[in-house]
């Protein structure tokens, strides 16, 4: 093994030349990769009462079909209506998202212009969780994430399954950053 320095030829795994001090084996920064713990997104019973109204316009088209036949001109436009509205909640679900990773907690809105939030972990003052009595009967949550870094800064979870877990699944990446 020879210093690319001055030339020198060194022992196999030596840190330093012998003859002009440069370091010889540098050690390398440990390669650690930001992954992914969780992603969220608002829960279906957010949507209810668009899903409702969409089945009920469905409803209405098929009655018409059946009992009404001199309305069938008004089916398809009934039906067309009912499924748009269904393909439009899925679309609205997907518009909200929150990513966990090892790092910081990712807050993603919008579809075609998005707008992207992002919270290291090691900034984080604390996980809350508010329930209201509705949320609560059907196991959801909102979970508020409150920065250290500023006071004004929080990144809400809005209606989101078991918010307790999620919670603390937050508190556990943060601690283990930290630690």
């Amino acid at each position: 093994m020879r210093c690319a320095q001055c030339g020198n030829e060194m022992p196999q795994g030596s840190a330093f030349c012998s003859r002009c001090g440069t370091r010889i084996n540098s050690p390398r920064p440990s390669a650690q990769r930001e992954f992914a713990l969780f992603t969220v997104f608002s829960s279906w019973w957010e949507f209810t009462r668009h899903i409702i109204f969409a089945l009920i316009l469905i409803g209405v088209g098929v009655f018409l079909l059946f009992f009404h036949q001199d309305w069938w001109r008004a089916v398809p436009f009934v039906w067309v209506g009912g499924f748009l509205m269904l393909v439009m909640v899925a679309v609205t679900r997907r518009r909200n998202s929150w990513s966990l990773t090892s790092e910081r907690l990712i807050e993603r809105r919008g579809l075609i212009a998005t707008r992207e939030r992002q919270m290291e972990l090691a900034d984080i003052r604390s996980a809350e969780i508010d329930r209201r009595v509705w949320q609560k009967m059907l196991g959801l949550g909102d979970v508020i994430v409150a920065s250290a870094a500023s006071s004004d800064f929080a990144i809400r979870l809005n209606s989101i399954s078991d918010p307790a877990k999620i919670a603390e699944t937050i508190r556990q990446a943060r601690l283990k950053r930290l630690g």
